[in-house]
């Protein structure tokens, strides 16, 4: 997982580092002496505005460590029964014969939109939760293209594959010693029969081979998944990238909490399946670059040796996991490269010319985009008013109101960013100003000035949700702008209850959300277990709710939470690795208290990779 970003501040403003560790990633000041004209936060005391990305670093170690023991076993494993009963590649443990006739034919590939995945997953084992959250991170991605049916694989019952365009297998769980295999034989039998595609991520693929006969798996598929392994000369070694369609992506792992990549052992030689490589790592440990396959196609089986869902950012490697499902979900679809922008925080204290500065630029280069508007600006410390809070709305600030409707008339569409995006008279975690904490989730900074998320408000609910979003619609509708089609939760973090609320709310949401543990399985909601994710593509996620994708990030000047500035050619950067999602999207916000001369640089460097910009609503 990568750690998110919170909104960086001017220089001519006093800059406190805090540091934002992530799930998924200290003194209180005194309040400033004087208020900050356009709403921001005397000190830098905003939160993250990105959602953990990836699943959390304290899980996910315990996790990686039992992957290279269940490794180790499985070598010591494969030497006794190399030893006992010098098997080999030719000895088949199951006859054709018995196993009945493969699928011949191909199957008709779905009409856009309406692909049918199946979504498989472990629930076994002492790290049986995390499948449940790669799961719902596939099936976001499967809400692109259709509908999803998620189900534990112990569930699978023989045929089930036929019903689906196409299967995801995620291995999480190192079946063998103490946890048991708990895949059916039936799921493997299909898998080998059938011509419907299956991608198979992380483990137990050699437990497949082992089921059906080692020399069934390489008739068809032509690679030895039992001599398969992640561990060379007992090192996972240092997987750094992984290059797919001309794109070098990124695989930042730390040190420790790597459970390694398999390398597929391609086999050579007549009457073996025909092995394609779909993307390449690179190992850079000891200094010198190993290359092996990091994706392989042979017959329907797409084979990916890691799961893709950890330490991500931008540039990561699961930019060609989420291509790749195209192949098997849409598989004619076209290549094109679309990109959005939308300004962000604009509160009823924003500044109406760096506004007015930033639409004009925009409106020149007939870029539509979105304004995030907070309507009512709250400070009740007093934190930017010598200790007197205060409260303004829009509708005590015409004149930026004639610059939002300016904005309007001139390219913009209107997004909902909260009510007060703040929640009460507490720090949460910071200091109570509007943009600056949370609304709908409760955090705190602990002792290494790290932003912990502590879960749903006290209050949570359907109804203290939908009351915040009455009252912001009402301040809109108070001084004439339209109702929003479009809304971003503050600081991307909210409860399942809220995202579901937000949903009967508005068209869609922008921005990077928070998925939990028991959505899938209907146990109660463990909000203490996520998953925060980013798409490189419009989704109906696992709540049921459409998300547009805001996948590259915002521009951030200055260094600050352990993370070093984001520049215009750091987001370009980010757009550049995007390029391999076929029809994916270059998605950011801009603070448009910035200048404007990074926005202008970010827009054309965009552009100059072949993006097209369009506006939000236009995916609705």
């Amino acid at each position: 997982m990568t750690e998110p970003w919170r909104r960086s501040r001017p220089a001519w403003l006093a800059l406190i580092a805090l540091a934002v560790a992530a799930l998924l990633a200290g003194g209180f000041l005194a309040p400033a002496a004087s208020a900050a004209g356009d709403g921001r936060g005397a000190v830098d005391r905003s939160a993250t505005h990105a959602a953990d990305n990836g699943l959390r670093g304290k899980d996910l170690k315990g996790w990686a460590k039992a992957q290279r023991a269940g490794e180790v076993e499985r070598r010591a494993d494969m030497a006794k029964k190399h030893t006992s009963e010098k098997r080999t590649a030719q000895q088949p443990l199951k006859s054709a014969a018995a196993i009945g006739p493969k699928a011949t034919s191909t199957p008709k590939a779905a009409e856009p939109g309406k692909a049918k995945t199946l979504v498989l997953y472990d629930t076994a084992g002492p790290f049986g939760h995390l499948g449940e959250l790669y799961a719902m991170g596939v099936a976001n991605l499967g809400g692109h293209f259709g509908t999803v049916t998620s189900k534990p694989v112990q569930e699978y019952t023989a045929g089930m594959l036929e019903e689906f365009d196409a299967t995801v297998y995620v291995g999480s769980t190192y079946y063998g010693g103490d946890v048991p295999d708990a895949v059916p034989d039936d799921f493997y039998l299909d898998t080998l029969l059938s011509e419907r595609p299956v991608i198979w991520m992380g483990d137990n693929i050699w437990n497949m081979a082992n089921s059906i006969s080692l020399q069934e798996f390489q008739y068809r598929y032509g690679w030895d998944p039992t001599t398969s392994y992640s561990q060379v000369d007992g090192s996972v070694g240092q997987i750094t990238k992984v290059s797919y369609k001309g794109q070098e992506l990124t695989r930042t792992i730390p040190a420790g909490a790597d459970g390694g990549v398999i390398h597929p052992n391609i086999k050579t030689g007549s009457g073996l399946g025909q092995v394609t490589e779909l993307a390449q790592m690179t190992d850079t440990a000891g200094g010198a670059e190993k290359k092996s396959p990091w994706a392989i196609r042979s017959g329907n089986l797409t084979y990916i040796g890691e799961i893709p869902f950890t330490y991500v950012n931008e540039t990561d490697r699961v930019l060609a996991f989420q291509d790749l499902l195209f192949d098997a979900l849409a598989p004619d679809t076209a290549e094109q490269h679309r990109a959005m922008v939308r300004l962000e925080d604009i509160t009823p204290l924003s500044d109406a010319t760096s506004l007015r500065a930033t639409a004009d630029y925009l409106k020149s280069k007939n870029i539509a985009y979105g304004i995030n508007v907070i309507p009512v600006y709250s400070d009740p410390k007093g934190v930017q008013n010598n200790g007197v809070a205060r409260t303004v709305r829009l509708a005590q600030r015409p004149a930026l109101v004639n610059t939002l409707k300016y904005m309007l008339s001139n390219g913009a569409v209107l997004m909902d960013h909260g009510y007060t995006h703040q929640y009460g008279n507490v720090d949460n975690p910071y200091n109570g100003l509007s943009a600056d904490d949370f609304e709908f989730f409760r955090a705190h900074v602990d002792a290494n000035d790290n932003v912990i998320y502590d879960g749903p408000a006290t209050e949570d609910s359907a109804e203290w949700a939908q009351s915040r979003v009455t009252a912001a619609l009402a301040e809109f509708a108070r001084v004439g702008l339209p109702v929003p089609k479009l809304w971003t939760t503050p600081h991307y973090a909210a409860s399942p209850t809220d995202y579901k609320v937000f949903s009967q709310n508005f068209a869609a949401r922008v921005e990077r959300p928070l998925y939990f543990s028991g959505t899938l399985s209907g146990a109660p909601t463990d909000t203490s277990r996520y998953l925060g994710q980013f798409f490189p593509y419009p989704v109906t996620d696992v709540y049921g709710t459409k998300v547009l994708p805001e996948n590259l990030g915002s521009y951030e000047p200055d260094a600050h939470n352990n993370h070093p500035p984001r520049l215009a050619a750091d987001l370009i950067k980010n757009a550049k690795a995007n390029l391999a999602v076929r029809d994916g999207f270059a998605s950011f916000y801009y603070h448009p208290y910035q200048p404007v001369e990074p926005l202008k640089e970010i827009v054309e460097g965009i552009e100059a990779l072949g993006y097209t910009f369009v506006s939000p609503e236009s995916l609705i």
